[in-house]
């Protein structure tokens, strides 16, 4: 491994380690909401999850308001097999979310992104990609729409990369398009 990438492997390993202060200081285990998302990534594999939320408790506002969140994932992923047939894995996520609902707070509409740690029951394998880790990053960039009484309900869209960071080979990463519906309490 190059120099360059043990120093952003350690630094995206420092800016986890400083998120998961504020992660354990936001769980206190009573959820602020729920989740069930469904995506797919090229090739035929497909993912169906459900998760909790956690609200931080911290808010900013400007031109947004900005607020911060935990989420639990837990997926299960169906993709080809090598040799044929098909196979699956199980998956769960813990991930740090800033979370910014656009017009000083006043918009349904809202942006989301999140850097956080995932892992599967086996390595991810198939006929198109080989994985050399359980342990990758999450990387996800969404847009939504809130919506409902108090506007408590959220549809979204998420982009999400799921790789190594080069820290081991191969890795060549999946991309996921996932669909969200959540509910905070």
């Amino acid at each position: 491994m190059t120099k360059t990438k043990q120093l952003i492997a350690r630094s995206a390993i420092l800016v986890l380690a400083a998120l998961g202060v504020q992660v354990a200081h936001a769980m206190d285990f009573h959820p602020d909401g729920t989740f069930a998302t469904v995506g797919v990534a090229p090739h035929g594999t497909a993912t169906l999850g459900a998760g909790l939320v956690w609200d931080w408790g911290w808010r900013a506002d400007r031109q947004a308001t900005l607020t911060a969140r935990t989420e639990l994932i837990v997926a299960g992923w169906r993709a080809d097999a090598n040799g044929g047939g098909s196979q699956s894995l199980a998956q769960m996520v813990l991930l740090p979310v800033l979370h910014m609902q656009l017009d000083r707070g006043h918009s349904p509409w809202f942006l989301e992104f999140g850097i956080g740690a995932s892992v599967t029951d086996k390595i991810y394998r198939t006929p198109h990609k080989f994985s050399s880790t359980r342990w990758n990053f999450y990387d996800m960039l969404g847009a939504g729409y809130s919506f409902g009484a108090g506007r408590k309900q959220e549809l979204a869209l998420r982009y999400v990369h799921i790789s190594n960071l080069g820290l081991k080979r191969p890795n060549p990463g999946e991309d996921f398009l996932q669909l969200r519906y959540g509910v905070h309490f």
